[in-house]
């Protein structure tokens, strides 16, 4: 039985082994463990049960990097997407008053045509036609976006009538102890420390329960509690809704996010191909897809690739068996969830904040000297936080992008399908006036 585990895993081939791949596994299982605590200080906001959503979080997050070590067969872990659940917060259900019932629809309905458009090749064919400096500048804005809540829900920045956002009340018990969660998770993270932000969150409860800022009360949680969102997605609201755009956004910025990291990733480990391309890139695609969908179901935002799968790589992981590992990791954590339950928010504001800052270094990628690049890159950058829209950001970044082409007379450069999608977004501004 081992051997045909490490045939199926090409344990050989790969040069690994058993207990690389374990500890490569958990490495990358406590690197990005913070997600379990910071999803649901977001998801919250719309009204869904915090350990309903914790739970969802994990069990998604488990099955998602399962279903890509055994069948994918690659070293990625995945869980709930960064961004995108900020977008279903603020863009869907409470700027667009749209139920979370109602938006789990949505993103259920974005997995099944993530599905549906991977077995066409129809994700592929975006992904190649459009310039990788939006792929960046999305990134980065999302990084912006996301820092932005952070400091909003530790209380750094607050809203000003005369400025429209000024500096918070630094003296404020909650905001100070904030400040020093982000300073010592930022000096773990310049130490190479793997659970720098799990540590941050973890030492600044602490110190709010002992100096009596938070008070310590874990819930005693009842299991139908835990899965107070499971199955309560709303499909056919979703559907009289109309939500072409919400599906869109997710799709695109899902888009983005996964084949992204794949290719950050699968550079880092040397799994890809000699001619460039990703081997079984189908199959971690049409992962990715029905993980969205499983996540729905469970009660969760979009589920994506996750970039600190690297660390698992570093610490030696190749094959299937390390995400395995991860999402074996994140089951287990269902045990945990009246402790993490615990957590105020404001404790997770400064992990929101160094995420942010991870992902601003996207923009390194924006050739800047080229303003048919440049400008559309430093729209989409800007407009996402200050619109506090993922899609506002998005269209009018490819709006920018191809009128500057059609100025520039490079139309001949731009895909048919880019076009359409800037028609798209053209109409959608002409037709509600506002994101």
């Amino acid at each position: 039985m081992r051997e045909r585990l490490e045939q199926y895993f090409e344990f050989e081939r790969l040069g690994t082994q058993w207990r690389t791949e374990l500890l490569a596994g958990a490495t990358t299982f406590v690197t990005m463990a913070y997600i379990v605590l910071v999803n649901p200080s977001i998801l919250s906001e719309t009204g869904m049960p915090v350990a309903a959503v914790m739970a969802a979080t994990c069990v998604s997050a488990g099955f998602a990097s399962i279903l890509m070590g055994i069948f994918a067969r690659y070293p990625i872990a995945l869980a709930p997407g960064m961004g995108l659940n900020a977008y279903f917060t603020y863009g869907v259900v409470k700027g667009m008053g749209v139920s979370w019932q109602t938006a789990l629809g949505a993103v259920f309905l974005s997995g099944v045509a993530f599905f549906l458009l991977t077995l066409g090749g129809v994700r592929e064919k975006l992904f190649t036609s459009l310039p990788k400096e939006l792929f960046a500048a999305v990134a980065a804005g999302i990084g912006l976006f996301i820092a932005f809540i952070g400091f909003r829900n530790a209380g750094i920045v607050v809203t000003d009538p005369a400025t429209a956002l000024t500096l918070g009340n630094l003296r404020d018990p909650k905001t100070a102890l904030a400040v020093c969660g982000l300073l010592l998770m930022a000096g773990l993270e310049a130490r190479r420390v793997r659970a720098a932000i799990l540590t941050g969150i973890a030492v600044t409860s602490v110190l709010g329960f002992l100096l009596g800022i938070a008070e310590w009360k874990p819930p005693s949680l009842q299991w139908d509690q835990m899965t107070a969102t499971a199955f309560q997605l709303d499909v056919p609201g979703a559907l009289r809704l109309g939500m072409l755009e919400i599906l869109f956004v997710f799709l695109f910025v899902d888009l983005f996010d996964n084949l992204g990291t794949l290719v950050a990733v699968t550079k880092k480990a040397g799994l890809v191909a000699p001619d460039g391309s990703i081997p079984r890139i189908n199959r971690i695609l049409l992962t990715d897809a029905t993980a969205t969908i499983a996540g729905s179901m469970a009660g969760t935002s979009t589920v994506v690739s996750y970039i600190e799968s690297s660390a698992g790589i570093v610490a030696g992981g190749r094959s299937g068996v390390t995400a395995i590992v991860t999402g074996v990791l994140f089951l287990l954590t269902l045990v945990a969830i009246p402790l993490a339950g615990a957590v105020p928010a404001w404790a997770t504001a400064p992990a929101l904040i160094l995420v942010g800052a991870s992902m601003l270094g996207q923009a390194a990628e924006v050739r800047w000297d080229e303003p048919e690049l440049a400008i559309p890159a430093f729209l989409t950058i800007t407009t996402i936080p200050l619109t506090f829209s993922i899609a506002n950001g998005l269209a009018i970044g490819l709006t920018a992008y191809v009128v500057l082409k059609v100025l520039t007379a490079k139309f001949k450069e731009v895909s048919w399908w880019v076009y359409g999608l800037a028609l798209l977004f053209v109409l959608r501004f002409a037709w509600l006036g506002k994101g």
